[in-house]
């Protein structure tokens, strides 16, 4: 798995038309609120050149690329925090997901209603921020009122919990998202559990008109917010790449192309969440199957090797590392072998992008 992404944004800003896009999967995209009532789950192969070499590399009889997990929920209104176009239903299905994908209307379309005649898209962005702000705060008070009662009876641990939840509350009630609070590493990995949706990595989608590919003054704006809060940005046309995931790979190379554009608004979307969630990717191979896996940046060997099989992890003995460009360049494993080009490194080792990776490992 890669990571999973909630998508969100105010009614009839194309968020299923996104989803139709990244998954090519076809639910309904009507210009109705809330035509989208249960979630929308969509998973979505990851495309990586480096898998497609590996493969050949090593006459690997199959590949297994990473998959993305996409999370489309209806439309959030003003007051969804409490319940308006049951939106705090919609809230707690992605209370899971590892990152936030809002997206942003900034497409004039007179035949798509929307909350006001007047498009403005930081107001919007204000309108689904704050909601999520509010979600989290009712999360926070209920949970702080079990650790006070804690407290009350003299569970000491309880204490220094009150006293963080105290403070995070305090934030949230100032409008402040939890993300932008500057906890400690200790307090972030504390309030881990509750999931709260203000802590997780936003990326910005500024949805825009097939005419303004390249230049919409409304999605400068989006991207200036995202700079200002250190979120992800990403400029498409949910429309256009809605019709591009319907072709075979050289029709969509070769439509893109003719729009001007170098990679999809997927390839877009996943390179951004993958920076803004710190992840990696690492490979394993052999005659049988090429593996992609995703881990997070400053994962060490051994608990990459969990990723694969908990035997992996438990009996790890060591890992024989090699760097793909050297792979590329060697062009087989006897070669690198024969070049020294072949590490061997303990548990304590941090996976880097591109690593391709052959664990020894002892059984029970």
């Amino acid at each position: 798995m890669g990571f999973r992404c909630g998508i969100v944004g105010l009614p009839n800003v194309g968020k299923s038309t996104l989803f139709n896009a990244l998954t090519a999967q076809q639910v309904p995209a009507s210009n109705y609120p809330f035509c989208t009532v249960d979630p929308n789950h969509g998973m979505v192969p990851l495309e990586d050149e480096r898998l497609d070499r590996i493969q050949q590399i090593f006459g690997s009889a199959r590949k297994v690329p990473t998959h993305l997990e996409f999370v489309d929920i209806a439309g959030l209104v003003k007051g969804a925090s409490h319940g308006e176009g049951l939106g705090n239903q919609f809230l707690n299905h992605i209370q899971q997901v590892d990152a936030i994908a809002h997206v942003v209307r900034c497409f004039e379309d007179p035949d798509v209603a929307h909350i006001d005649i007047r498009l403005d898209p930081i107001r919007d962005i204000e309108i689904v921020r704050t909601e999520l702000l509010l979600k989290d705060l009712e999360t926070v008070d209920r949970r702080l009122a079990a650790v006070q009662r804690k407290v009350k009876v003299g569970q000491k641990e309880a204490r220094a919990e009150a006293e963080l939840l105290e403070k995070i509350r305090s934030a949230l009630n100032d409008g402040i998202p939890i993300a932008e609070q500057n906890l400690s590493a200790e307090e972030q990995e504390r309030i881990r559990p509750y999931n709260l949706l203000t802590a997780k990595p936003v990326l910005y989608i500024a949805n825009v008109d097939e005419g303004q590919l390249h230049e919409n003054p409304l999605a400068r704006q989006v991207e200036e917010y995202a700079q200002q809060h250190s979120a992800g940005f990403v400029q498409i046309c949910a429309k256009i790449q809605a019709e591009i995931a319907q072709l075979d790979p050289d029709s969509q190379k070769e439509f893109l192309q003719e729009l001007g554009l170098d990679e999809s608004g997927l390839q877009k979307i996943v390179r951004e969440g993958y920076r803004i969630l710190e992840l990696i990717t690492f490979f394993t191979a052999n005659e049988n199957e090429a593996h992609a896996w995703t881990v997070r940046r400053g994962t060490s060997v051994q608990k990459a090797a969990g990723k694969i099989h908990s035997d992996f992890e438990k009996g790890f003995i060591r890992a024989e590392v090699i760097k793909y460009q050297d792979l590329v360049e060697y062009g087989s494993e006897a070669a690198l072998r024969q070049h020294g080009k072949i590490a061997v490194h303990g548990k304590d080792y941090m996976v880097e992008d591109g690593d391709v990776i052959f664990y020894r490992f002892k059984t029970s």
